[in-house]
């Protein structure tokens, strides 16, 4: 039974919709001479983290920590 292959674009397509319809997408401009993504990569590669999931990571705990100062006030 020959299985059935989708072409690139029709797989293409169907990750851009799915991705459309359960994720919103941020884009982070970093400026390449401030030394903020070498400082980045440098962190990740210690904790195993991905780049998406440690900036989901710091902006929870920012709120959180900014929730917590806001509540001290």
């Amino acid at each position: 039974m020959a299985g059935h292959t989708a072409s690139p674009e029709a797989r293409n397509k169907a990750v851009n919709k799915y991705v459309k319809t359960y994720y919103d997408l941020l884009q982070v401009k970093i400026r390449k001479d401030s030394g903020l993504r070498k400082s980045i990569n440098e962190h990740i590669s210690k904790t195993g983290e991905s780049m998406n999931k440690f900036i989901q990571r710091a902006i929870r705990e920012t709120i959180e920590n900014d929730n917590k100062k806001q509540k001290k006030e």
